[in-house]
């Protein structure tokens, strides 16, 4: 998967999206942490920056890493945009290494669900591990069975905007419960009224919540809440399923 031109649209496509209810998952769930400001946090799949330049404005020493190049450059121009200090690198969560401890990981926006693999997930899991210090947090979130699914399945979605629009069609991938994403982009030239199309292929991939923490608990993770939708129930037809846990 490569996110290419999409890492330059990305942020007008996700306009709608309220990252404001991360922040606030996450808040709910580090308050018991104290000195804000000494808090070392990872946000492992940033994309373009927007959780984690949010985290730097609430105090926090933050670290984003991605895989996209391209993700990255956006990422780091909107940090330096907002006057925060963040220090951006490329790395693979399933290869991740090289770094002081952290007192918080996230991975959030469902940037878990790209791994194919029951192994590539696990070893994902045990670098977090490595990467906290004693008692620290790791917090992420992950398509539901239901929504990967059913949900998705409901395609095509289709939106027609003047500068960006879409064809997004969804398929059942190789895997249980993965869908292959199918976009086309139709972005409007600013050197006149034509359009140019570029296509995406994206797949993602879950897992049942219990399988989710076993493994959890198997790397040597402590449970201490599992929500949906960002409320506090998990429901058969709850979308997002969020996990908080402790090292």
């Amino acid at each position: 998967m490569s996110y290419g031109e999409f890492a330059y649209i990305y942020d007008e496509l996700m306009r709608d999206v309220d990252y404001e209810q991360w922040i606030l998952f996450f808040k709910e769930n580090v308050s018991h942490l104290t000195n804000t400001g000494s808090l070392r946090v990872l946000d492992i799949g940033c994309g373009t920056g927007e959780i984690a330049i949010r985290l730097a404005k609430e105090g926090y020493e933050v670290v984003g890493v991605d895989l996209s190049d391209d993700m990255l450059a956006v990422a780091n121009n909107k940090a330096m945009e907002a006057g925060v200090k963040v220090d951006f690198y490329k790395q693979n969560m399933v290869d991740i290494s090289g770094f002081d401890p952290f007192d918080i990981v996230v991975i959030f926006c469902d940037s878990l669900n790209y791994l194919q693999t029951e192994e590539e997930v696990r070893k994902t899991f045990q670098n977090v591990v490595q990467l906290l210090r004693k008692d620290g947090l790791f917090l992420f979130d992950v398509h539901s069975v239901y929504k990967m699914d059913s949900i998705f399945m409901d395609g095509p979605f289709v939106s027609s905007e003047e500068e960006v629009s879409f064809i997004w069609n969804c398929f059942e991938g190789k895997h249980p419960h993965s869908i292959e994403h199918e976009l086309s982009f139709f972005v409007k030239n600013d050197h006149n009224e034509d359009y140019i199309r570029f296509d995406e292929f994206h797949e993602q991939r879950t897992f049942p919540t219990e399988v989710y923490q076993s493994w959890l608990e198997e790397t040597g993770f402590k449970v201490q809440n599992i929500k949906a939708d960002f409320t506090d129930s998990v429901q058969e037809t709850s979308e997002r399923i969020l996990f908080t846990a402790k090292k």
